[in-house]
């Protein structure tokens, strides 16, 4: 286990964004596959993971992102590299990653879980409602990819104390928001699968596709990873870009379907305690 922690410590950081994105796609995969196993989803149990999800993309957007793009331009004040107010890069970085994620909102053709085929949004379209259902969970998981991409790039700086950035970024951290996004698509896998097994497909199809909605992690993670580390000042912006994306994600769609299925309290709870376990990996390992 030593061996393999040191293994990939050492590897180049767009490496480890796409070994750390396949990570949580085979988490999303294995999720998925428990639709072998059951025959019915509890809309509880949905509903309560969904609001997981959304716990854990919230602590994550504040504990793995925009605190430590806050810390970033601070240190950079602080050593002369830049005189911008600390709140500038992180409020601009913010606002544009949740403008991207409402156009890609507006643009691309997707079904939220419990809706009927003539309330999709996006663009217009003749595509099947299996396409539709796994392309809104893909809109959920781009950010999740630049995320986790940005914050294994943001370790390649040797100027600014190497593999820990000057502590304000570590290796720690950048697994912790790994391992956060996997767990919480162990859940959403299973509710992309079972909607599907619902509309008639095959267990194996159903979860074809709910793996398939997690595809873009690993893609989007060495995006993120690779941008960064070609333009270092782009980091600040970069960091608060995902979080932005990822709390657009929150209030527009997650929270939402979470509360649709009248189990607000438990949805409540379900966010509580995926708010509690990111903050506490990040806490803990970072």
């Amino acid at each position: 286990m030593d061996e393999l922690k040191i293994w990939f410590i050492n590897q180049n950081p767009v490496i480890q964004a796409l070994l750390a994105g396949i990570f949580t796609w085979v988490l999303t995969a294995i999720g998925a596959g428990l639709v072998f196993f059951f025959k019915s989803s509890n809309r509880k149990v949905l509903d309560m993971s969904l609001g997981f999800t959304g716990g854990v993309m919230i602590a994550a957007s504040f504990w793995s992102l925009l605190a430590p793009a806050i810390e970033y331009v601070e240190m950079q004040n602080k050593i002369g590299a830049s005189n911008m107010p600390s709140w500038f890069a992180p409020t601009v970085g913010f606002l544009l990653g949740a403008l991207f994620l409402f156009m890609l909102d507006k643009i691309i053709p997707h079904l939220h879980l419990f809706n009927k085929k003539k309330d999709a949004e996006g663009m217009s379209t003749n595509w099947q409602k299996t396409i539709l259902l796994v392309l809104a969970i893909a809109l959920h998981n781009i950010p999740e990819g630049l995320a986790v991409g940005v914050a294994f790039g943001a370790l390649a700086f040797p100027e600014f104390g190497g593999m820990e950035l000057e502590g304000v970024f570590t290796i720690g951290t950048a697994v912790a928001l790994a391992i956060g996004i996997a767990i919480q698509n162990f859940p959403e896998g299973f509710a992309v699968s079972m909607p599907l097994r619902r509309q008639g497909l095959t267990r194996f199809k159903s979860w074809q596709w709910g793996q398939l909605s997690a595809i873009v992690e690993p893609i989007f993670a060495v995006i993120g990873a690779a941008i960064v580390i070609q333009v270092l000042p782009i980091l600040p912006y970069a960091l608060s870009f995902a979080a932005g994306a990822m709390i657009f994600i929150v209030v527009e769609e997650v929270i939402p379907e979470s509360q649709k299925g009248g189990n607000t309290d438990l949805a409540t709870m379900g966010l509580i305690i995926g708010f509690i376990v990111m903050m506490s990996l990040d806490v803990g390992l970072g």
